[in-house]
Order: structure tokens, then sequence, then C-alpha cells
């Protein structure tokens, strides 16, 4: 697989957008992979939390939004408290899925859910999970 990193990308609209919303500097994290290490989602999450961070700190917006990991990412913050650096993960996860959700692009539909798990499910688990999850 190849990737092709320019200025542009460096500097495209949603790495801008990323760091305004969470009010990180994206180029802080240098990949200690302190953050991984302590998750206790990444044992189902495709790409590692300091991937995440690499491909926002690189503009590789698609790359970022055919995985998994940021609606994955149970905000427990374990990953900003290992942080030597003081990189808050938790909110550059937060402002990604933000962006991706401003696109309209729903990651989960109330009519996927099969009906019966549906009514098995407590309800503010539901309500919490759409707010998350859809535009």
């Amino acid at each position: 697989m190849r990737i092709q990193i320019s200025s542009r990308t460096l500097q495209s609209d949603f790495v801008k957008k990323v760091a305004e919303i969470s009010g990180q500097d994206l180029l802080a994290c240098n990949q200690c992979g302190k953050c991984s290490a302590g998750c206790p989602m990444c044992f189902a999450m495709d790409l590692l939390p300091n991937q995440i961070i690499r491909l926002a700190q690189l503009g590789l917006e698609e790359d970022i939004a055919a995985a998994n990991t940021v609606w994955l990412c149970a905000s427990c913050l374990t990953c900003t408290v290992r942080c030597p650096r003081g990189v808050d993960l938790g909110r550059v996860m937060e402002a990604i899925r933000l962006v991706t959700l401003r696109k309209n692009i729903d990651y989960v539909g109330a009519s996927s859910i099969p009906g019966e798990t549906a009514g098995e499910l407590p309800q503010i688990a539901l309500v919490s999970g759409f707010r998350k999850h859809t535009a």
C-alpha cells in the first residue's frame, strides 16, 4: 500500500478541524505507544490509538474513516493519563467522530438492530449509543 503525503494533506481542513475541536496539538504526539499499551479496548480495534493519531497528523482522513477504532474508543481517558506529552487522545477521538458525523455519515442505523435485541437493551444505552454513532 502506497500512501501519498503532501503539504495539502498535512494542512488539510480535516487536520485543522480535528485540532480546533479537540484543542490538542496533534504534532505533540511522538508515537511512544503508551496510549495503545494501556487501552482496554485495543483487542477489538483494527488500528491502535497511536496509529489513529499518526494518520490524523498526516491528514489521512479516508484511512481513519475506514477503521473502527474511533467508534470503539470508550473515552476512558487511560491514554490521556499515560501520555508523557499531555495529549488528550480521548478528545482527539471525539473530534474525529464529530468531523465524521458532521458529514452525515452514520456508523450505526436503528434499523440494523434486531427488534428482540433492541427490546432487551437499556434505553439509556441505546440513546447514548446513537448520540455517539449517528448524525
